[in-house]
C-alpha cells in the first residue's frame, strides 16, 4: 500500500520514563513534519493527558535538539489507566472510574489520524483496548526493564545497565577499601534482566533475580568464603523484585492509583540485614532507584529510539494500525501488539547470560 499524507498525528509517552523518549518523539514528529507535512499533537502526561484533554502542538523547533536529553518533553504517568482512572470522591476519597470513553472523545475531537503511544507493557495493553473503541494505534515499546514480549530489546533498557554497571564499578573500590559485603538493589519488579546483565558486567559475585529462587545458605557461603580466602569484600545485585526465602516480595506500600498497586522497595536492606545476621559480616546497602531511569540515553539506545520512532510514523501513514514496532536481531520491524502483550518477557534460568555468569563463578543463591 503507497504512503499517504498524515493529518494530524497524536503521541504520548506512558508509565515510567526513561532516557530515550525525547529521541522518540523527536523521531516520530520530525519523519510526520518532513516525510508527510503532518500536524503533530503532543499529549501531555502519557494517557492522563488524553482523559483530561490536555495537549498542545509541537513545532519543528520544539523537537530539534531533544536526542541526547533524558526524560520527556510531554510529561508522563503510570497512574492514567482510563480504564483503572482515580478521581476524587464526594468524601475526598480517591475512587476509581472507568474514564476510557472520555479518552476516545478526545481522541476523536482532536481530529487525530492516528496515535502513537510509546510505553511498556501496561501501555501496550491500553493501546490494545484503545483500538479495540476505534482509535489507531501504534506503539513504540519503551522499559528499563526490557520485559516486553515480541522485541529483543526495549530503549532504555541499555542507558539503566550502564548506571547500574557504573555504579558496582564504584561499589568495587570501597567495598574492597573497607572490607565489607556491599548490596545494590536495581529496579525490576518481575524481571531481573537489569541485575542480571549488570551484575555479569559489572562483575558481581551473587546476583539475586526474581525467576531463580534463592536460598540463604548458599549466599552466606560464597560471602564466608571470600572473606576467608583473601577476597574480603563481596558485591550483591538484587532486582526489588527478588522473592526472599519464606518472606517473597518485599511489598513497600500499595497505590491504589496504579493499576498495578504494589510498589516494591527494600530487598535490598532485607538481604543486607539477614547476610549481617547470619554471617556477622559487615554490609552497607545503595538503592539506585531513579537513577536508572534519568540523565542521557546512551548512544545504542538514542539510535533505537529513532529507528523506533520512523517506522512507528511511516506504518500509522501506512494505517498499519494495532501494531507495535519491535527489533528483531539488528532490524526494526512491525507487530501485532495483541502479541507483545500475550505474555511478559522474563530471564529464563538457563539463559546465556545466566550460564555465562555462573561459568564464572557468579552465584544466583540456588546452588
Amino acid at each position: 500500500m503507497p504512503e499517504k499524507s498524515l493529518g494530524r498525528i497524536g503521541i504520548l509517552t506512558g508509565g515510567g520514563d526513561c532516557p530515550g523518549l525525547n529521541a522518540v518523539i523527536r523521531a516520530v514528529a520530525k519523519t510526520a513534519m518532513n516525510n508527510y507535512g503532518a500536524t503533530v499533537i503532543g499529549i501531555e502526561d502519557g494517557f492522563e493527558g488524553l482523559v483530561e484533554s490536555r495537549m498542545h502542538e509541537l513545532s519543528n523547533a520544539q523537537v530539534s535538539g531533544i536526542i541526547n536529553q533524558g526524560g520527556t518533553i510531554l510529561g508522563t504517568s503510570n497512574k492514567g489507566d482510563p480504564w483503572h482512572y482515580p478521581t476524587e470522591g464526594p468524601d475526598g476519597k480517591t475512587v476509581i472510574v472507568d474514564a476510557s470513553q472520555k479518552a476516545i472523545k478526545n481522541y476523536k475531537r482532536w481530529a487525530l489520524d492516528a496515535l502513537v503511544a510509546v510505553g511498556g507493557d501496561g501501555t501496550m495493553n491500553i493501546s490494545h483496548k484503545l483500538a479495540g473503541l476505534g482509535a489507531n494505534v501504534v506503539g513504540v515499546p519503551k522499559t528499563i526493564d526490557n520485559d516486553l514480549e515480541a522485541t529483543d530489546l526495549t530503549f532504555g533498557h541499555d542507558s539503566a545497565v550502564y548506571i547500574a554497571t557504573e555504579a558496582i564499578d564504584r561499589l568495587h573500590t570501597t567495598a574492597s577499601s573497607h572490607h565489607r559485603v556491599m548490596v545494590i538493589e536495581v529496579m525490576g519488579r518481575y524481571a531481573g534482566w537489569i541485575a542480571l546483565a549488570a551484575g555479569l558486567a559489572g562483575g558481581a559475585d551473587i546476583i539475586l533475580i526474581p525467576e531463580i529462587p534463592f536460598r540463604w545458605e548458599p549466599i552466606c557461603r560464597k560471602v564466608l568464603e571470600r572473606s576467608t580466602h583473601g577476597k574480603r569484600f563481596s558485591i550483591i545485585c538484587v532486582a526489588e523484585g527478588a522473592k526472599c526465602p519464606e518472606v517473597g516480595e518485599i511489598v513497600k506500600k500499595y497505590d491504589v492509583k496504579r493499576t498495578d498497586a504494589k510498589q516494591l522497595g527494600g530487598v535490598g536492606e532485607f538481604v543486607a540485614k539477614t547476610i549481617t545476621e547470619k554471617t556477622e559480616l559487615e554490609t552497607r546497602v545503595t538503592v539506585l532507584g531513579h537513577l536508572q531511569r534519568g540523565g542521557s540515553p546512551t548512544p545504542f539506545d538514542r539510535i533505537l529510539a529513532t529507528k523506533f520512532g520512523v517506522l512507528a510514523c511511516k506504518l500509522a501513514a501506512k494505517e498499519k494500525y494495532g501494531t507495535m514496532v519491535a527489533l528483531r536481531g539488528s532490524e526494526v520491524e512491525p507487530v501485532a501488539i495483541k502479541d507483545a502483550i500475550s505474555r511478559q518477557k522474563l530471564v529464563p534460568p538457563d539463559h546465556q547470560m545466566v550460564v555465562a555468569a555462573k561459568s564464572v563463578g557468579t552465584s544466583f543463591g540456588d546452588e
